[in-house]
């Protein structure tokens, strides 16, 4: 196995594409924190249009869960995304629409986004929907996802998205929280080659929800789907009565912008509320400095409009920048594995940005695929949704990115906005599996639990000191929940709930979910770190650790592995996975039990269901909880019947 570098220095190349480099990050880092409302204020005047400029910058008391960005401010995010383009973008392209099917494909102009978007602001008003009003939108990846949004947006409507693969319960209990009284759906969707019933899913839900009096349904496919008169009404019949022309409303910048439940591994859904002026400033920003995106270049992001990365980085961030963007509807193994790279070629695609899940099950498959495609277009690679292993890593810069391209690998949440830590590609060195450094007015810290900080290189508690425009405001219908989830553990501080390790060049690595660490006879592990020692395995695609109780060490350390399509299970294997771990990290870190998953239990975006795999590792099968959102339910159920039974 050859050996991996651990830190690669700025390519001359992206020094010389870059936006921001090591002196000039250096110099904007200093005064973003020294002279916050100065660089923001700076910001917001460059990044966005504004009808009345703000009263104040920042106004914020995390002590008091008060947070306002600046308050007085007037704009429209809509307007920000489209109308201020036309005079010079008209006629670009704003969004690439490629389909499940690689020959169903189209580009829109930013006039015609203008013209879809204000005809669909004129239904909705015309249906009863006015400024602070809620709508829910439940919809596959297709162009009118982005309509939907920037239409809420555009009269001041609160969208909530609800990510296209979950369930009805998941719709009934968004829709019920957040109070909706109209719906956006489309007849069905298509994943893969199959059909996926949305406006089935959207019936069982309303008939729960007697509050919804409308349900506009896009023709996707034209499907056979019921149609309930009182409701139900068609998208292309009744947009097509809409005036193109809709004066965008004036917004505060602390108006809510929209909400988007996080699916959290324990309790209800929470659901986080950003606003219209920091959140578009910080999504706009990132999208710019992280990506050193330059104007007429093409961008794709791979992410679910359902979750926070379509949010801020294939509609917010690359719309208030004049980008061009690309939705994908598909997944990245229809009709085979090479579809990603296949895309890349066909749209000369300049930055990627996508999630180690998908690296690494593409990694599994092999090389050929990836040379099949001609990627002489990429310019920057990036990922997001979880740490990234330095194997997997390795592979996409080498492989994919031809050693050529910069890597960002970003660390952010559904509730911080935008990103917070990452290398930003012409200033800071890349290290294979570090998050990097903190975006500009962010301030990480490591405390230990009785909340101490710790200095220079250490390990604990990933906390942010002060706040950012991208911030969360609060959890809808319940600020008290805000207040306990994330200020109230170390006052005055934001809790992200992960662990982290910072470095002697102040490089911060993530090492995983709090619940996720481990202490094994007194050694603090990151699941995360053991999970990135199994696959660097030439055999292993795929690891997940937990953690079960252990009537000696505290606690034991359980893995699931996932083989290469070349490997063979074996109980040689076995053996031989536990002391390449022993190897790479120390004997302290030895798996206890190693379960081979041909499947690993992850939800519809590629987030690994821990609390699932805890439960098995425990022989606690009895209260594994809900498994409707999960991509492939029936995974749980190999895992139980391979479960290694266990005393301790």
């Amino acid at each position: 196995m050859k050996e991996l570098k651990s830190c690669y220095p700025v390519l001359e190349q992206a020094k010389a594409h870059t936006h921001i480099d090591s002196a000039t990050y250096d110099a904007m880092y200093k005064q973003s924190i020294e002279q916050p409302d100065v660089f923001w204020g700076e910001q917001a005047e460059k990044f966005l249009d504004w009808y009345k400029p703000w009263d104040s910058v920042s106004d914020v008391d995390l002590k008091t869960a008060d947070i306002k960005w600046f308050s007085g401010g007037k704009l429209n995010v809509s307007y920000n995304c489209i109308d201020r383009h036309l005079a010079t973008k008209a006629n670009d392209t704003a969004i690439i629409w490629e389909g499940d099917d690689p020959s169903d494909d189209k580009k829109i102009t930013y006039q015609e986004l203008h013209d879809h978007v204000c005809r669909l602001a004129n239904l909705l008003k015309a249906r009863g929907v006015k400024k602070g009003d809620r709508v829910c939108i439940y919809m596959p990846m297709i162009p009118e996802v982005g309509y939907a949004m920037l239409a809420c947006a555009r009269i001041g409507a609160v969208h909530s998205v609800v990510f296209g693969g979950f369930s009805t319960e998941a719709i009934r209990s968004r829709v019920a929280d957040a109070d909706c009284q109209v719906v956006i759906t489309s007849d069905e969707s298509l994943r893969g080659g199959r059909v996926i019933p949305l406006k089935v899913n959207v019936d069982e839900a309303v008939a729960e929800c007697p509050n919804v009096h409308t349900v506009i349904v896009v023709a996707r496919t034209g499907g056979d789907v019921a149609w309930n008169d009182k409701i139900d009404i068609s998208y292309e019949e009744e947009v097509a009565k809409q005036s193109a022309v809709c004066e965008p409303e004036v917004m505060d910048a602390e108006d809510p912008l929209f909400i988007l439940y996080t699916s959290g591994s324990t309790g209800t859904p929470k659901g986080v509320l950003h606003t219209c002026g920091g959140y578009s400033l910080y999504a706009a920003m990132t999208h710019k400095y992280v990506f050193d995106y330059k104007d007429g270049e093409i961008y794709w992001c791979t992410a679910d409009a359902g979750w926070i990365t379509g949010h801020s980085y294939i509609f917010y961030g690359p719309l208030a920048n004049g980008a061009t963007t690309l939705v994908f509807e598909g997944v990245p193994t229809y009709p085979d594995a090479g579809r990603f790279w296949q895309i890349c070629e066909k749209h000369k695609v300049n930055i990627f940005y996508t999630a180690p899940t998908a690296i690494r099950a593409l990694m599994s498959i092999g090389d050929d695929l990836v040379h099949q495609s001609d990627l002489s277009s990429l310019r920057l690679l990036g990922t997001v949704g979880e740490p990234i292993n330095p194997e997997a890593w390795h592979w996409y810069y080498e492989v994919v990115g031809k050693s050529n391209c910069p890597i960002v690998d970003t660390w952010w949440q559904t509730e911080t906005g935008g990103i917070l830590i990452t290398s930003l590609p012409g200033a800071v060195d890349m290290k294979p599996g570090a998050a990097g450094k903190p975006f500009f007015g962010v301030q990480p810290a490591l405390f230990d639990k009785e909340g101490n900080t710790l200095a220079g290189a250490d390990q604990g508690l990933l906390i942010i000191t002060g706040s950012w425009p991208g911030q969360l405001r609060t959890v809808y219908g319940d600020h008290e929940r805000f207040y306990q989830t994330y200020l109230s553990q170390y006052p005055g501080n934001y809790f992200t709930g992960d662990g982290a390790r910072r470095d002697e060049d102040g490089f911060y690595w993530i090492t995983g979910r709090v619940d996720d660490v481990l202490n094994v006879s007194g050694h603090r592990l990151g699941t995360a770190e053991i999970e990135s020692a199994l696959v660097l395995h030439p055999a292993v695609a795929e690891a997940a650790v937990v953690g079960y109780p252990h009537e000696i060490k505290g606690q034991g350390v359980y893995a699931y592995v996932t083989l290469m399509a070349s490997a063979s299970e074996s109980p040689e294997l076995l053996k031989e996975l536990t002391e390449f771990v022993a190897k790479e990290l120390g004997r302290f870190a030895k798996p206890d039990y190693i379960q081979y998953a041909p499947g690993l239990p992850k939800t519809r975006s590629g987030k690994i269901m821990r609390r699932i795999l805890r439960k098995i590792a425990e022989n606690d099968i009895d209260t594994l909880g809900d498994t409707s959102t999960l991509a492939d339910p029936s995974v749980v159920e190999n895992l139980i019947s391979n479960r290694i039974v266990h005393d301790s």
